[in-house]
């Protein structure tokens, strides 16, 4: 009987997960420079939501998946369907081919998103602090903007919020960067806050 001899190919590819932080941190701070009142909701919102926040981060997922991270594969590829989603919310109705989202839908659309980010923050206790705050505040956010619309919050409600959501993204585009960066020269140039093994 002949032996069978494995051989084991070694992941070189690269680390997927700076470009889903960075989409999704980008693209949540710019949504929420609108939300804290600084522009219209408009077409680079949109543009990003599609192409940045939506379509990077899937890609990003679907690498994470090849690597066997399902954590991040969940992670990614669900917010950004969520961008995706965002996007047809407010298109479907512009181009006639649905009514309109109430608050209370919205409401329940965001809380939902607030549910499941809660969860995925208790996995980042196993992972970094930096995507631990990156959660938690993501958890914040989603569960701000849920009560804002089922409340029908005022103007001054909705700027808090997004000034909110921008500290959530920056701190997602840090989590990225210092990524890439601490990579690039091989030691800690941004910390972390890494678990000790």
């Amino acid at each position: 009987m002949s032996e069978v001899t494995l051989t084991q190919i070694k992941d070189s590819s690269a680390n997927p997960a700076p470009l889903g932080l960075l989409a999704f941190g980008m693209t949540t701070v710019l949504l929420n420079l609108h939300n804290a009142g600084y522009y219209e909701l408009n077409s680079m919102i949109l543009a990003m939501g599609i192409f940045y926040g939506g379509s990077a981060q899937v890609i990003a997922g679907i690498m994470e998946w090849k690597k066997g991270n399902t954590f991040a594969t969940t992670a990614f590829i669900s917010y950004g369907m969520f961008w995706l989603t965002l996007v047809a919310l407010i298109m479907l109705p512009k181009l006639g081919l649905a009514s309109a989202t109430d608050e209370t839908a919205k409401a329940a659309y965001l809380a939902v998103w607030g549910l499941f980010t809660a969860v995925m923050f208790l996995g980042t206790l196993y992972l970094s602090r930096a995507l631990q705050f990156v959660f938690l505040s993501l958890t914040i956010l989603f569960f701000l903007l849920a009560y804002g619309d089922l409340s029908a919050a005022g103007p001054a409600y909705k700027h808090f919020t997004g000034f909110e959501g921008i500290v959530c993204g920056l701190s997602a585009i840090y989590a990225g960067l210092a990524q890439v960066l601490n990579e690039l020269a091989g030691k800690t140039v941004l910390p972390l806050g890494l678990p000790r093994n």
